[in-house]
């Protein structure tokens, strides 16, 4: 009997409904995996349907098809002699459960359902399936007649149960399994389960891929065995891009991982196991020996078939590999312009159009294009499906991509739609951008529309409304900055429906939008503006990591024009210029800086926090730079503007979801659009808090005062009447030493001298509660 096994997983760019090409994906991958001498394949979840059907699993014909699919496997030629699983939504005595189905050799041999199931964050599964809960059980699954007459079995074992060959044993987990606290693999492993094989939809999240990495590790050093992971790569339909990185782990080790983000639409990797490691590994855990005699046992399906072939003592085995991890900046450049090109080659449009302003978001937009079109030329040289694809989007059925430049100019058209409020230095720099990227590249003005427009508004009211700048209220001054970016948009889809036809081309663009994570979180965007457009790679990121993206692409794209936009501050240029330069920029807009807004949003949604919750842990986070005041402050301004803006989330445009705190109304952040904007009771609570924090404090100041010497007091008097002397840095010692602490602990200063940075002095919203309400308000309408 051998003892060295080659297993196979495989990472597939899925697509919801499409059967078809699924099929064809999943037969490719099997192909593949035997002409690595494979003996086992294992593939992503749900890879006969696609994972993101969504509620197309309420509808009995996704089953029909999906049956009809694996009739097509168990016939197929190539799928013979090796043990396969895949999977599909299996209904079973009037439920449906998310399965995989293992067969060989035109046999079923296990029909596996989900024990755990996934509803956090962007999951909804028991909204379609329900999860197993007999555990250790299989029940008798009568097949449809169609695949009875392949199999030549009216009932397959359908359950919680471990494949048994003549040489190992394979116990099975779907995605969740790996996660959940109670993991299906530690029950399987002691009762003798040497592979686990893991077939997932897990999703992209920036700064996550070393999740499954460290779970995989933590399971095999435990428990020994080797773990085979398979995951879903690219767009399938959805908001989401699946991560990628299938691998395969043995006894705490790496003997193989693929890649997270990749063009092309099947990788397969694997690995040569020696099954007698992972028997001595175990063998030398003694605790694990004694757990694992005691253990219950599992129904074994028993199966006439070696994984692994006898005399292969020469065949190699795997050596130890590290995973590799991108930096968040990679990860940007990489996820958005894998799923861009996936949403554009499915859509059957000719490219993209952008409205470039020459600022970080569009840019970064723009980036993201530009990043797209370098992947293509890669791929197509290696990749004939690519290559066809390209060629079918370009209109040119002998052209092949050499230069991402001049494929940017095909792909892509880019837009700097100016007004009177522009400056000079947007318009160069969205020139020089497009220029370096090669996009082809507009520049119009939009002064006629809005002069068209105003004018309508004037004959019908007799009123010309006026920007602040020029004496006008402000809800004339948003009026008319929101005039300017509604047309934007107008014009935006106008030029993307006529652009191709200008350059004698077929078909139309597909107009990305370019507004970040933070600023919808804000609400800082007008509604049905250029923030409204088919798709927006963006729209998941924040400032913070758009900036450190577009520094990393400066560097790696060689795109010197980057600098001048990174130092340049951010502005939507709604409002006239002051003697030619700015007078308007975002942060002094929106009364909050991006840091800021990335902290709100993490606590938020990540943290579970509501107003109160949130002071309460900023009074710790900003304790060396803002008072208890200022961060009560800071907090209701921003749940003002919160609740006002809402409503803007159920507009959003689709964009990749790519960070946790992501408001995205669809499906991930489900909320009400119409609150209370006052919150009086969550603000009164915070005013409590204060008082009880400020008569904390006073008692520590007074037990403070009794214990200094007579020229610690005189600085002190020094310092309440100047707010300077030498009196400054000491208190703030002291009210920092625990002595003048507030209740609970919490430590905080009220003593900020007038010359420290504004950050540490600035309340931005009004103080006045009414005026911020009335203000907030006006905003709801007109922003």
């Amino acid at each position: 009997m051998g003892r060295k096994a080659t297993l196979a997983c495989c990472c597939l760019n899925q697509w919801a409904l499409d059967f078809e090409g699924n099929l064809c994906r999943i037969v490719a991958s099997v192909k593949e995996a035997k002409s690595r001498g494979a003996t086992y394949r294992t593939g992503p979840e749900l890879d006969i349907p696609g994972y993101s059907c969504q509620d197309h699993f309420h509808e009995s014909d996704t089953l029909l098809h999906s049956w009809e699919v694996l009739a097509e496997l168990l016939l197929h030629p190539v799928c013979r002699d090796i043990i396969i699983d895949v999977g599909m939504p299996v209904m079973h005595r009037n439920v449906i459960y998310n399965c995989r189905v293992v067969f060989l050799n035109s046999k079923i041999l296990l029909i596996r359902p989900k024990m755990t199931l996934c509803d956090t964050g962007n999951y909804r599964e028991t909204r379609w399936f329900t999860a197993w809960t007999k555990h250790r059980e299989t029940e008798p699954h009568h097949l449809p007649r169609m695949i009875a007459a392949i199999t030549e079995q009216r009932t397959v074992p359908i359950g919680d149960a471990l494949l048994a060959t003549r040489d190992t044993c394979v116990g099975y987990e779907i995605c969740e399994e790996l996660w959940s606290a109670d993991s299906s693999h530690v029950a399987q492993t002691l009762d003798g389960a040497e592979l686990i094989v893991n077939s997932s939809g897990s999703h992209f999240e920036l700064r996550k891929a070393y999740v499954v990495f460290d779970l995989m590790r933590s399971a095999t050093s435990k428990c020994g065995g080797c773990y085979l992971f398979s995951n879903m790569r690219g767009g399938d339909g959805d908001r989401l891009y699946f991560n990628g990185a299938p691998s395969i782990a043995v006894n705490g080790e790496f003997a193989a991982a693929g890649r997270q983000f990749a063009l092309e639409e099947v990788e397969v990797i694997s690995a040569t196991i020696d099954l007698e490691e992972i028997r001595t590994y175990r063998n030398r855990i003694r605790s694990r020996q004694i757990q694992a005699a005691a253990a219950p046992s599992f129904p074994r399906i028993e199966v006439d078939f070696s994984l692994s072939r006898d005399g292969d003592l020469a065949l190699p085995s795997w050596t130890p590999i590290q995973p590799h991890y991108h930096p968040p900046e990679e990860e940007i450049a990489l996820s958005a312009a894998c799923w861009l090109w996936d949403y554009l080659r499915r859509s059957g449009q000719g490219g993209f159009f952008l409205p470039l302003s020459g600022g970080v978001d569009s840019s970064s937009t723009a980036c993201l294009v530009f990043s797209m079109c370098r992947l293509l030329v890669s791929a197509a040289r290696h990749d004939t499906r690519t290559l066809e694809q390209v060629r079918r989007i370009a209109g040119d059925s002998e052209y092949s991509p050499t230069d991402p430049r001049e494929l940017c100019g095909r792909l892509f058209t880019t837009c700097y739609m100016g007004s009177e409020n522009s400056s000079a230095e947007t318009r160069a720099r969205a020139a020089q951008l497009a220029s370096e990227i090669g996009s082809y590249h507009l520049s119009i003005a939009i002064d006629v529309a809005v002069s068209a427009v105003l004018g309508i508004f004037t004959t019908v009211t007799g009123l010309v409304p006026k920007f602040r700048a020029r004496g006008g209220t402000p809800r004339e001054n948003l009026a008319l900055q929101n005039v300017q970016a509604r047309l934007r948009m107008v014009l935006a889809y106008l030029f993307a429906q006529l652009t191709l036809w200008v350059r004698d081309r077929p078909g139309g663009l597909l107009v990305l939008g370019s507004a970040n994570v933070d600023e919808s979180l804000r609400g800082y965007m007008t509604k049905y503006d250029c923030s409204s457009a088919d798709i927006n790679p963006i729209g998941g990121i924040s400032k913070t990591d758009l900036k450190s993206f577009l520094r990393y692409a400066r560097r790696k794209f060689s795109l010197p024009s980057l600098d001048g936009i990174l130092e340049a501050p951010p502005t939507a240029e709604l409002e006239p210029l002051a003697d030619g330069r700015l007078a308007q920029t975002d942060e002094q807009d929106m009364g909050m800086t991006y840091a800021e807004l990335s902290i709100y949003g993490k606590l938020r949604k990540e943290h579970s926090c509501g107003p109160y919750s949130m002071f309460c842990k900023l009074i710790q986070m900003w304790a060396d730079h803002c008072t208890p005041e200022q961060v009560a402050e800071k907090v209701r301004h921003f749940y003002r503007c919160y609740a006002v803006n809402r409503h803007k989330m159920t507009v959003l445009t689709p964009s990749l979801h790519a960070e946790a705190y992501g408001p995205d109304d669809n499906r991930h952040d489900h909320r009400p659009f119409l609150y209370h904007a006052a919150w009086t009771w969550q603000f009164r609570s915070i005013e409590v808090a204060l008082k009880q924090l400020q008569a904390a404090q006073e008692g520590g100041r007074s037990k403070d005062r009794s214990q200094l010497t007579d020229r610690q007091r005189r600085e002190l008097n020094d310092f309440s009447r100047t707010g300077t002397g030498a009196g400054h840095s000491r208190l703030n010692t002291l009210s920092k030493s625990g002595d003048g602490s507030g209740g609970g602990g919490i430590k905080v200063s009220h003593n900020i001298a007038p010359d420290q940075p504004d950050a540490a002095k600035r309340c931005i919203s009004p103080s006045n509660p009414q005026q911020q309400l009335k203000a907030s308000r006006q905003a709801f309408h007109l922003v």
